[in-house]
């Protein structure tokens, strides 16, 4: 039972994904040790329970579109997360060193991952209705279901510059513009 000593990391490993993500030796041996904390049945992967359990997030009312992205940006496997992919998602909140090409981090990939807490069904858009779920996930009871709806309304119609009802990814982001969204999307992480 726990986490085996098979599941430990080669230097080899370790250098393979300071390269991909450019977190250093220090941050990965640190995400390894949290990813082991997480999971709790030792099987080194991550399940979508093991997440939700991380009290942030369990608490966060987009705790299930932060999860559910990490599985979709991990790739074809969407019922476990394998160390690796778990810190190559996790590359996506790293600060932005503007001296530095992060592959994993650049505006734009942030704005996929946060286009992609909005677009619930994975079809490219943000409907009306996926809007009204989410910001209703956000805001709860603090509104009434018509203020929902103007809410929504005029952000579909803000943002919709072709008029079809619907955000495309390349209208969000001409929506978020102004957004400060490398501060937004940043996690500091210790070294």
């Amino acid at each position: 039972m726990g986490n085996s000593s098979s599941l430990m990391l080669r230097d080899e490993e370790i250098e393979e994904i300071s390269r991909e993500t450019e977190f250093n030796r220090n941050q990965i041996v640190r995400l390894y040790s949290r990813f082991l904390s997480l999971d709790k049945k030792g099987q080194g992967f991550l399940e979508r329970e093991d997440l939700m359990n991380v009290p942030e997030l369990a608490v966060n009312p987009l705790g299930d579109r932060i999860v559910d992205a990490f599985f979709t940006l991990a790739g074809k496997d969407d019922k476990h997360l394998n160390f690796r992919q778990f810190v190559q998602v996790l590359a996506y909140f790293q600060p932005i060193d503007k001296t530095k090409k992060n592959q994993l981090n650049d505006r734009s990939k942030k704005l996929k991952f946060a286009f992609m807490m909005y677009d619930l069904n994975r079809n490219g858009y943000i409907t009306r209705e996926e809007f009204k779920v989410i910001l209703n996930s956000m805001v709860g009871a603090n509104i009434t279901a018509d203020q929902l709806d103007k809410i929504a309304d005029r952000t579909i119609e803000e943002a919709d510059a072709d008029q079809d009802g619907k955000i495309s990814f390349d209208e969000f982001c001409k929506a978020m513009e102004k957004t400060d969204i490398e501060d937004k999307m940043s996690i500091r992480f210790l070294n």
